[in-house]
């Protein structure tokens, strides 16, 4: 949240470990979400409503500027992996900026499970407020059926459950971490999370617990009968849209007042072994932040990292107009390719070379199509693509975490793009997670050109395809292509050839202040 001249970062945190467990509101603050300030925990188990832990849940800043946080509470260690309740903090002094102190008044919990999986009852999102009332709601699930439960309240301590929830849907299993927020139908400005007037969409997400990837869906909000109705053409279900199509888990978003914009904010965590996060001291990220708005055709968001993220940019190399032909590299040198922004925007002249996509991947799972497809095709030869940008690579090519596209021929003669971070030999390491995550492209091919845009640092590839049209985000640990060992290139490995339109590469500096 942003409150007096501050952003406000709220995260779960074990102070005695690189592990799960022994959960805890960490807090930091920053001017510019990009150097951070480390302060002391916002929340602690103190109280019996949150004696076993302080979950996860939201800020809302309530009439007055007074912010307020709802959070879950354990108050049992059974059933497993907790008793869950829902509770509210207050700031201590809200005179002060940093909001150092926090108060967890007597009355909690203000939600209490009656009906619901008392095991599965958590993360109550932002509040909103329409009709009188403030609302707000609860992730859960009735054996195999997601469910966000409703909650009104007219002073933000006494909730009343709805008689119905707010959405369900059956075979999706336990929603983590629901977000609830409006979209403007035009322009990219975001919207306060109240808003309902001129021109808006409301959008749904969640996190699934037991695919631990996210998806969301754009609709209507009924004001009357509080619920929500995900627009006809959208997947209501694993298959649907997801804001990333790789590590990237228990998002949430927030409106940023003085600068007019929705912000979100995604954790990813390890891709190592619970015993290389021990050896390192620490596991789990937060991902930079990217504003977030609707594509002008309605039909998903766009993210692009905040602007702040260039104060960051140091060395530049920056051409145009470069041809690859089939199975051609070109070396990026001059930067600090282990820490890097790259932008670069791809030509072609023509569509013919494009390769049939085979029916029978329509057998393949639908929710993980597009990464069962570059898990298959990979870098191997192809003929519009695969080509893209060959980051963290070793001298010789043992390690190398490609980030490209290739362009499929379907029925029609439409086309399909696919979108991959393939991280299966960014390691010589046989103990990490190396997935070929992917995602689809749903853009006019016609122009013959895709651009891209991936950050780099270190462990961590963020790709934005189409200006954030298709997002991926990787954990690699390469064991040879570590910092100044590491190496970038740009590729083609198709028979059509490509160019190189616009290419910029800037050395990434780190930020003043760092938790």
């Amino acid at each position: 949240m942003y409150y007096k001249g501050y952003y406000h970062l709220f995260y779960q945190y074990n102070p005695k470990g690189a592990v799960w467990g022994n959960i805890v509101w960490a807090h930091s603050v920053s001017k510019d979400m990009i150097n951070w300030i480390s302060l002391k925990p916002a929340i602690i188990p103190s109280k019996p409503f949150d004696k076993y832990g302080c979950w996860s849940g939201s800020a809302t800043i309530l009439p007055g500027n007074k912010p307020v946080i709802l959070y879950t509470g354990i108050i049992a260690k059974k059933p497993k992996p907790g008793y869950q309740v829902q509770n509210y903090a207050i700031p201590a002094n809200y005179s002060d900026p940093f909001l150092k102190e926090w108060i967890k008044p007597d009355d909690n919990p203000i939600v209490k499970p009656t009906h619901e999986n008392v095991s599965s009852f958590r993360d109550p999102t932002t509040a909103w407020f329409n009709n009188g009332r403030w609302k707000m709601i609860v992730g859960s699930k009735h054996n195999h059926r997601g469910i966000a439960y409703l909650y009104r309240s007219r002073d933000f301590v006494k909730w009343t459950k709805a008689k119905h929830t707010f959405h369900d849907k059956p075979d999706t299993g336990m929603w983590e971490c629901p977000d609830f927020y409006p979209v403007s139908t035009c322009g990219t400005n975001g919207l306060e999370t109240s808003t309902l007037v001129g021109g808006v969409k409301h959008v749904f997400k969640v996190s699934l617990d037991a695919t631990r990837f996210e998806y969301y869906t754009i609709g209507t909000y009924n004001t009357i009968k509080d619920k929500y109705y995900p627009g006809t053409t959208f997947v209501d279900g694993w298959a649907g849209l997801r804001y990333d199509y790789g590590n990237f888990y228990a998002s949430k978003t927030f409106f940023d007042p003085g600068q007019n914009r929705r912000i979100l904010w995604g954790w990813a965590n390890e891709s190592s072994t619970a015993l290389e996060d021990t050896t390192k001291g620490w596991a789990g990220i937060q991902l930079i932040p990217r504003m977030v708005w609707l594509h002008p055709s309605g039909k998903q968001l766009m993210q692009w990292p905040i602007h702040e993220l260039e104060s960051l940019r140091g060395d530049r190399l920056h051409q145009t107009d470069v041809t690859l032909n089939k199975g051609e590299m070109l070396e990026v040198n001059g930067i600090t390719v282990a820490q890097a922004d790259v932008e670069v925007t791809f030509t072609f002249s023509s569509l013919d070379e494009a390769e049939t996509f085979d029916p029978e991947w329509s057998k393949l799972p639908s929710e993980n199509l597009a990464m069962e497809i570059c898990g298959i095709k990979g870098t191997k030869q192809g003929g519009l693509g695969p080509f893209g940008v060959l980051t963290l690579a070793s001298k010789k090519l043992e390690e190398y975490t490609p980030v490209f596209f290739r362009v499929f021929k379907t029925l029609g003669n439409k086309h399909k793009i696919l979108m991959c971070s393939d991280a299966t030999h960014s390691s010589l390491n046989k103990k990490v997670y190396k997935p070929p995550f992917a995602g689809f492209v749903d853009v006019d091919i016609g122009k013959k050109k895709l651009s891209l845009r991936i950050l780099i640092d270190h462990s961590v590839v963020e790709s934005f395809g189409e200006g954030g049209m298709t997002v991926i985000t990787s954990r690699v640990y390469p064991t040879l292509a570590v910092g100044r060992n590491a190496h970038l290139y740009l590729f083609n490995n198709g028979t059509e050839s490509i160019t190189l339109e616009k290419f910029n590469v800037w050395s990434m500096n780190s930020p003043h202040v760092m938790n």
